[in-house]
């Protein structure tokens, strides 16, 4: 890393005197008036970060240069696959540079495609986008059919549906229902209204109507609690809408629900955070018209037909009475289960296809062509799809054209299926499966090319090594061919490990910026905590095993010295959110095996995660601060609170420049992981490590303003954010620009 021009002056930020006793410990947390967003200090903190930040970002090589490569090789037209809505085909394109994708609708695959919502016309920057979207049912042979959509700003999880008249020329109509957050949207089959969840707004929001405070939305760090389901009619204003179900029992609960096939049954979901379990609850539908002109605050009666939070039941399908369910229920890694609703309860669960052998993970099914079922397995991070039919018969697998990563577009009235597969070195083929003769290959219905990417120079491969305990973890490794293991390559290390979340292969412009023109090493290990085998492999990733994940991680940046790939001097390490968290522990555990560590909207402070927002679903997977056994764990590796300091042994034997270079980023508009632990942390490390003659490496971060979480994202200002974070990266790596 060559050195900067000008020394790095860290802004002077003030550190309270305050100091908690928690479970008999006492615990400082000086950055706590960092938690309001909407002071002044808080603001002034922000922009002398972010000048500091951008000081460096002037200094840097390569930033135009990667800015300029990731313009070119984003400007491609991607797709999403078709699927029939009122007999018509809808899909979403991104011809190249646009900030959202363009929602299409078409009445054959071969007629020529109309634009049915361009969501790049809601915002002039392109911080507006889709979220939650459903069509209606379009049954009741009207020629009528409606596309209800949320719209999400500024990258905020809070959502406003609209809804758009397809057969009147894409007509936008009044409704405008507000307040919805972590919701479906389920049309009832007479295509009157539909059903989603929402909170009670934010105090200091409730009465926010002009757009300066609209804009705020998403800044808020109140706790979301009391989720809702409510019903709204098409054509009435949204005070006129009918609250459905609520479980005030425990208010941190979520609720979502959905339509069965025959329109007779809602479907009501209750998840306890993000726990992989839920119970299901069960509403007639044929008298729902009795229960919307009853008493206003009167819940719909429901048939609780799982009234435990011990296995997770996911929807697939109902056959008359026969309810089909895929569940974890005495099988981690999933399998299929139906039962007869015209039974008296408790029903009796009747196994249709089995958990899967060899450690292989059922993702998720899908129904078609009436009574068909495909199934998307996980083998080794590596999907497989397999049809049955509704008796647990196994009828053939779906030829796919390489080993990676398939998502599915299916509905039980057609026959054909859409399969669109991806991998490190695949940028998309979508293929068009006709299930009605039985044949098990498609035809390519659409293939994307990447002007200027030639997938014959890199390599790609999965490799397996053993962590702390010899657990057996997978890492996928992709390079160019041409690169030597001679111990001095550029290494990035990507991980996430955790609430069930699988890191499939997938394509990614930005990492082959890095792997092309920088000669870099693509690492992604799958960490436990995740999805990739199941339950199981959650779990020990999670609570009292979480150093697990981190042991995995270090494995990772071992194996590749082992293997002669790289050196500590030259390992960069990414992760978001969760993978935040990862980044921020891993690197204050041991500075010594990295040289960079960026850390994108991490949960950093785990003694607090659980006050802000919806950061109290994530106790599943983290324990709760507020019980001793689990506060004592959080402790010892919570990011903000175990900072190494400048003079601890660990850090006076560090080379190469002190602790590892640091760069975290985070959105002003992130109200899932909010800002503040981003901003505590960084402080943590400037006062801790930054004024040490020592450190040479700069700790820095990066705060954008009109972003949140990640979804809905602007390409403009993904190519922006990954440009300044990948010179960064090379810049601390010694890597240069190849054309």
């Amino acid at each position: 890393m060559a050195g900067l021009q000008e020394p790095i002056t860290y802004p002077a930020v003030k550190r309270n005197e305050l100091v908690e006793e928690l479970h008999s410990v006492r615990v400082a947390d000086p950055y706590r008036w960092l938690e309001d967003p909407d002071s002044e200090d808080t603001k002034a903190f922000v922009d002398a970060q972010n000048a500091v930040t951008q000081k460096v970002f002037d200094q840097i090589p390569y930033v135009e240069e990667t800015k300029a490569r990731l313009t070119e090789l984003f400007n491609y037209e991607k797709y999403t696959a078709p699927k029939k809505h009122g007999g018509k085909y809808v899909f979403a394109k991104n011809d190249g540079l646009q900030n959202q994708y363009v929602y299409y609708i078409q009445d054959t695959l071969e007629s020529e495609p109309r634009v049915l919502l361009d969501p790049n016309l809601l915002s002039t920057d392109g911080t507006a986008a889709l979220s939650s979207r459903a069509f209606s049912e379009a049954k009741m042979g009207d020629g009528k059919l409606y596309f209800a959509h949320g719209i999400s700003r500024g990258g905020s999880d809070w959502q406003t549906i609209k809804v758009l008249a397809v057969h009147d020329n894409n007509k936008i109509l009044e409704d405008t229902v507000e307040w919805v957050k972590f919701s479906a949207i389920a049309w009832t089959h007479d295509d009157k209204g539909f059903f989603y969840s929402r909170y009670p707004p934010p105090e200091n929001l409730a009465k926010s109507e002009d757009d300066e405070e609209n804009s705020k939305r998403g800044t808020e760090t109140d706790s979301n609690v009391n989720h809702q389901l409510w019903y709204h009619a098409l054509h009435t204003p949204q005070s006129q809408d009918k609250l459905v179900y609520a479980y005030p029992a425990d208010p941190s609960y979520s609720i979502t629900a959905e339509v069965s096939d025959d329109g007779k049954m809602l479907i009501i979901s209750l998840s306890d955070g993000c726990k992989n379990a839920n119970m299901v609850h069960l509403a007639d539908l044929t008298k729902f018209d009795e229960f919307l002109a009853g008493p206003a605050k009167e819940l719909i009666a429901v048939r609780k037909l799982v009234d435990d939070m011990e296995s997770s039941f996911s929807y697939i399908l109902n056959k008359g009475d026969a309810y089909y369910f895929q569940t974890n229920k005495d099988a981690p890694r999933e399998r299929v289960v139906r039962a007869d609703l015209s039974t008296v309860d408790p029903v009796v669960w009747e196994e249709v296809i089995p958990e899967q052998k060899d450690l292989v993970v059922l993702e998720g099914v899908n129904p078609v062509a009436g009574d068909l079922l495909v199934l998307q397995l996980l083998k080794d991070v590596i999907n497989v799809l397999h049809v049955y039919d509704l008796n647990g018969v196994f009828q053939y697998e779906i030829d796919l054209p390489s080993v990676g990563t398939v998502g599915v577009s299916s509905k039980r009235t057609e026959s054909e299926l859409f399969v669109h597969f991806i991998s490190f070195l695949y940028p998309g083929t979508i293929l068009r499966i006709d299930l009605s003769n039985g044949k098990s290959n498609g035809e390519v219905f659409r293939e994307t090319k990447v002007k200027g990417f030639d997938a014959s120079l890199f390599e790609s491969k999965q490799v397996f090594y053993p962590s702390k305990d010899g657990t057996k973890i997978p890492m996928f490794i992709v390079k160019r061919k041409s690169s030597p293991l001679n111990g001095e390559l550029p290494v990035y290390l990507y991980g996430y490990g955790g609430f069930n979340i699988s890191l499939s292969p997938a394509f990614s412009v930005v990492r082959l910026v890095f792997v092309q023109h920088f000669g870099g090493v693509l690492a992604l290990p799958n960490l436990r905590g995740g999805g990739e085998y199941g339950e199981d492999w959650h779990q020990d990733g999670m609570l009292f095993k979480k150093q697990n994940v981190f042991d995995d991680f270090h494995g990772a940046a071992e194996y590749l010295i082992k293997e002669g790939y790289t050196n500590p001097s030259k390992i960069a390490i990414h992760g978001g959110s969760n993978g935040g968290l990862l980044v921020a522990a891993t690197s204050n555990q041991r500075p010594d095996l990295y040289r960079c560590a960026v850390g994108a909207v991490g949960v950093m402070d785990m003694l607090r995660f659980h006050k802000f927002t919806i950061g109290h679903a994530w106790r599943s997977d983290y324990g709760d601060p507020d019980v001793a056994a689990d506060f004592q764990y959080l402790l010892k590796y919570s990011p903000v609170h175990n900072v190494p300091s400048a003079d601890s042994e660990v850090v006076q034997n560090l080379k190469n420049g002190g602790f590892p270079s640091v760069l975290l980023t985070t959105g002003d508009h992130d109200d899932r992981v909010v800002p503040l632990h981003s901003y505590k942390l960084i402080a943590e490390l400037q006062h801790k490590l930054g004024r040490s003659p020592l450190q040479k490496n700069p700790l820095l971060i990066r705060i954008d303003t009109k972003s949140g979480h990640g979804a809905g994202k602007p390409l403009a200002k993904t190519i922006e954010e990954n440009s300044e974070v990948f010179a960064f990266i090379a810049w601390n790596l010694g890597a240069k620009f190849m054309l």
